[in-house]
């Protein structure tokens, strides 16, 4: 309780609150990070941007 009102009159989280830590990813977001299917095409679509940069760059 005594934490809001520091928020409130500081302006910003105070360190260690449960205000100040990261969000837990959407169930969506953790069945993209686990499924081999899209992070195969997600890997081929950074190679091929990468190669488009490094071949621009060769000729």
């Amino acid at each position: 309780m005594m934490e809001t009102k520091i928020e409130n009159q500081i302006g910003y989280a105070a360190p260690y609150s449960e205000s100040s830590f990261a969000t837990v990813p959407t169930p969506w977001t953790m069945f993209l990070r686990t499924c081999l299917l899209y992070q195969i095409v997600r890997f081929f679509v950074l190679a091929l941007k990468v190669m488009r940069i490094v071949v621009g760059g060769h000729s």
